[in-house]
């Protein structure tokens, strides 16, 4: 998939999964000569069913699916968008929700720049667990991560979870915060778009340390996705706004 961005840049994203028999896809993105595109290495967490595969889908692809299959493992996505005139590149490793996975979850965040951790509003144990990830991320070593907290399935009405109380949390907690809906798509892009801005004031040297690369995109040499091995396949499962 590819869209179209301005200042000479396209936005590009590709996605990748391993299991079943299933294997990955590119795309290119293309700058103009000289320019470099910072890389983040970005991780999504939180409770299964919560709507973290329906969030980055959307990121992506824009699109919804109400038949969305269950993560095993990790699914990896690469996507550029442009924010504030400059191209920003999102390398996102989706993790699996499931409890027999978690231990897992170590190998994928560790190194990432950014990490969005995902409640479901009308599932309050997902918001406990949430926390949870939170607080493994903050123990993690890597005090220059961005962490945002993303409250999903905003467009449900029977919420579970207050909206103040996960407003304060966030605040409390130096997170990065937006009531999402993969369904509508509400405040997904802008999600990604907060946290491209708050990677972008961290120094370059704290950038070293925190999963970013840069690329250097010319007229004559696409950008190609660089494909990473992902221990994950998907099974068909119910659907996650």
């Amino acid at each position: 998939m590819q869209r179209s961005g301005g200042g000479g840049l396209s936005s590009s994203s590709s996605s990748s999964s391993i299991g079943g028999g299933g294997g990955g896809s590119s795309s290119a993105a293309t700058g103009a000569a000289g320019v470099k595109v910072p890389s983040y290495k970005t991780v999504l967490l939180g409770d299964a069913s919560v709507g973290k595969s329906s969030l980055v889908i959307r990121f992506v692809k824009n699109t919804f699916s109400n038949a969305m299959e269950t993560t095993i493992g990790a699914a990896f996505f690469a996507h550029t968008i442009e924010v504030d005139g400059k191209a920003v590149k999102f390398e996102v490793w989706d993790t699996a929700g499931q409890e027999r996975f978690s231990s897992l979850a170590p190998m994928y965040y560790r190194g990432a720049a950014a990490a969005v951790v995902v409640y479901d509003q009308t599932n309050g144990l997902s918001f406990e667990r949430a926390q949870m990830w939170v607080q493994q991320l903050q123990l993690s070593g890597n005090p220059e991560i961005v962490i945002a907290l993303a409250a999903n399935k905003a467009d449900i009405s029977n919420k579970q979870v207050d909206i103040a109380a996960a407003k304060l949390y966030a605040v409390e907690n130096q997170l990065l915060f937006l009531e999402t809906s993969a369904r509508t798509g509400l405040n997904v892009q802008q999600l990604f778009q907060m946290m491209a801005r708050r990677l972008q004031q961290i120094k370059p040297n704290k950038q070293q340390h925190s999963g970013v690369q840069t690329l250097k995109l010319t007229a004559d040499e696409p950008n190609s996705a660089n494909m990473q091995t992902s221990l994950s396949s998907r099974v068909g499962c119910c659907s996650s706004s």
